[in-house]
């Protein structure tokens, strides 16, 4: 858990480190390798985080369906 009460579960990725999810809020968070940065989408359907945590390639399949997708990401660190 962090401090935001979600757990982050590591992936094998070269830019991702972590990601989680809030089922209650719809909000996915990215933990990415380089500066520890820590990222929230809002609004994202538990089906992309699935589909994102069984992805081949993570950080294809965030750029693709999240990143370019209508969710806004905030910087939390």
């Amino acid at each position: 858990m962090n401090e935001y009460s979600v757990e982050m579960i590591p992936v094998s990725s070269s830019n991702v480190q972590a990601i989680g999810y809030d089922e209650a809020n719809q909000v996915l968070y990215v933990r990415f390798i380089k500066n520890n940065s820590l990222y929230c989408y809002q609004g994202v359907p538990i089906a992309e985080y699935y589909g994102l945590q069984n992805a081949t390639s993570v950080g294809s399949y965030l750029s693709q369906n999240i990143k370019k997708g209508p969710y806004t990401p905030q910087r939390l660190e």
